[in-house]
């Protein structure tokens, strides 16, 4: 269950700037500690690039899908799918609205982007 009254930011397709390697396997441990200290947050946003992480073939989708089954909301931008033309691979998450990913910000007590 959400610990945490807290929403996190994904906008690229991983965490930091570097090789895009580093970068995922940044995200894929960040995500991994979250889930093993309990202090999950309410939900996990995702726009841009991001939205491929949700996605068939995603080097962290088990990883998303678990913290999914633990109560974590993971709202991804349907417009961003419909740009990379990846409504029908989703395999995570709800296709939401920008105004569903406001909602989230505007209800948490604290954002944080990665």
């Amino acid at each position: 269950m959400p610990a945490e009254d807290a929403v996190i930011l994904i906008t690229s397709k991983g965490m930091g700037h570097g090789p895009e390697e580093l970068q995922l396997t940044l995200l894929n441990k960040y995500l991994q500690l979250l889930e093993l200290n309990g202090r999950l947050p309410t939900a996990i946003c995702f726009y841009t690039e991001a939205v491929k992480l949700v996605a068939e073939a995603s080097p962290i989708l088990d990883r998303l899908i678990a913290l999914e089954q633990k109560g974590v909301r993971l709202i991804v931008c349907s417009t961003c799918l419909d740009y990379y033309g990846l409504s029908d691979k989703v395999k995570t998450g709800i296709a939401g609205s920008m105004a569903d990913i406001i909602e989230a910000q505007c209800n948490a007590k604290k954002v944080i982007t990665i």
